[in-house]
């Protein structure tokens, strides 16, 4: 091929190759708190067969690691008080907080903490961790999905904010709460929904 005929230079052809080489910037990973006032822990069971049943724990709080453009990089603490319990009863709450069945005098705290995740597609991870129940640590893995990701209005704030919602099944009985068993279910949904933000400095 004549060299006359080229109709982009050598160096233009180097500056080119170079640019679409080079690393895509990125957003740093940013630490996020979860909102107590918008985070909702909430675990449903079965009463023999004849009803569902569920409660809440407020006062929840942690600690998230996240950059939107690399979720699976992401890291999260939670820690729930367990006398923090809502079910709607007053004394069924007691009845829960006793050595029965969470014990919350001697395990006043339920934790979470994640272990890798994997990014399942643009708005949904599974996220993988240690549960600490009743002083027991087992494996679990959340599904974890993505719910909106950006700023408060300036009247709000103006704080950089992630949402998400998470379920995930235990069996209690793998935590040591094992009291009546089957007539009350083995098996516990736990759901989440949560805004964490990044506190301005």
């Amino acid at each position: 091929m004549n060299a006359t005929r080229l109709s982009i230079p050598y160096c233009a052809v180097v500056a080119i190759v170079l640019s679409l080489s080079a690393p895509t910037a990125r957003a740093a990973s940013q630490t996020y708190q979860l909102d107590p006032d918008h985070t909702r822990v909430t675990f449903g069971w079965t009463h023999l067969d004849f009803s569902h049943q569920n409660g809440r724990f407020n006062g929840v709080t942690g600690t998230l690691t996240f950059d939107p453009a690399n979720p699976a990089a992401g890291k999260v603490t939670v820690t729930i008080p367990i006398a923090e319990m809502d079910t709607g009863v007053v004394a069924l709450d007691k009845h829960l907080q006793s050595p029965e069945f969470f014990d919350a005098a001697q395990f006043p705290t339920a934790q979470f903490t994640s272990t890798a995740v994997k990014a399942t597609n643009s708005k949904h991870l599974q996220v993988i961790g240690n549960l600490t129940i009743h002083g027991v640590t087992k494996p679990v893995t959340l599904a974890v999905t993505i719910n909106k990701t950006g700023t408060y209005p300036a009247m709000m704030g103006g704080l950089t904010v992630a949402g998400f919602d998470a379920t995930t099944t235990i069996k209690r009985s793998d935590f040591g709460i094992a009291a009546y068993v089957p007539m009350v279910s083995d098996e516990i949904t736990i759901g989440i929904s949560s805004e964490a933000a990044v506190e301005k400095k």
